[in-house]
């Protein structure tokens, strides 16, 4: 493996473990140890830390011959419709999320889901995968494919490890909740969120003008308008 790549996949790796690190195996010892706030605090450093490493090894690793040729039209539709998903499954999971941090879990046992939650538990986190799985598609460059399977990796795996810390911490609420919602998408379920679609592709459609206006690289439609 060429030494920028390496260095990348180091990188990257160390991102994504020290995640699962700190939020499972050290994460009651952390905290017993520094306090709440003080183990907050570290976690965001570690966390800023190896996510700027990752960034710059990205940055420094060379690209390399793509597995296939990202800008045929079917990867790029394909890419281009997995980053909507992306963006309407990311969008509305910031309002009433018990997956988010400090959130009270108080009465979710009596909640019924509904909207974005009613395709999946964690569509933050599914966001974030069907964004990476879209880039590694239009890219599929050494590089990229490294660090979009890492985020992947973060995304889904670091979603079923909150699943059975949440379980575990509080079966009460918890439990109820993961048995009304799913882990894996439901398509049967993508029209819960409605107009949020509308808005994805708006949204999307403004990213991809940014992304080649500001940095000259085309994404969406601009590979061919312009």
């Amino acid at each position: 493996m060429e030494a920028s790549l390496l260095h990348l996949l180091v990188a990257t790796s160390s991102f994504v473990v020290s995640h699962f690190v700190m939020s499972g195996a050290l994460r009651s010892a952390l905290m017993a140890r520094l306090g709440e706030q003080m183990f907050m605090l570290v976690y965001s450093f570690v966390s800023l830390g190896t996510l700027a490493w990752t960034i710059v090894a990205f940055d420094r690793a060379e690209p390399g011959p793509g597995l296939w040729e990202g800008t045929h039209p079917l990867p790029w539709l394909l890419a281009s419709v997995l980053t909507i998903a992306a963006l309407a499954f990311l969008l509305p999971s910031f309002a009433r999320n018990p997956a988010l941090p400090g959130k009270n879990a108080a009465g979710l046992g009596t909640v019924i889901p509904g909207g974005v939650f009613k395709i999946t538990r964690h569509p933050m986190m599914w966001g974030i995968a069907l964004w990476a799985l879209g880039h590694a598609i239009a890219a599929p460059t050494g590089r990229s494919i490294v660090l979009m399977t890492g985020m992947i990796v973060l995304a889904l795996v670091g979603s079923h490890l909150q699943d059975k810390r949440k379980l575990a911490g509080n079966k009460r609420e918890f439990q109820p909740w993961q048995r009304r919602t799913s882990f894996w998408p439901q398509f049967s379920q993508f029209g819960a969120i409605g107009v949020v679609w509308i808005i994805a592709f708006l949204v999307w459609f403004l990213i991809t003008w940014v992304h080649i206006n500001f940095f000259g690289i085309p994404a969406g439609v601009w590979l061919w308008v312009g």
